[in-house]
């Protein structure tokens, strides 16, 4: 499946949400995830399925300030 990920292209051979962040390192780091501008909640993750040309935006929290 060919989806973007943070604006770069990326193919990935996964189903939802929860499976593409443990595919990519983000596994048990907390993100706030949006998937078409959609903010999707991390209770949801698990059973969001992702289909092929979504966009996905995954943002850590910054400290400081």
């Amino acid at each position: 499946m060919k989806i973007q990920l943070n604006g770069a292209p990326v193919e990935a051979q996964i189903t939802t949400l929860a499976d593409l962040l443990e595919a990519e390192g983000f596994g048990g780091t907390k993100v706030a995830t949006a998937v078409n501008s959609t903010f999707v909640p991390v209770a949801t993750r698990a059973d969001y399925a992702l289909e092929e040309g979504d966009n996905i935006e995954v943002l850590a929290p910054m400290q400081g300030g």
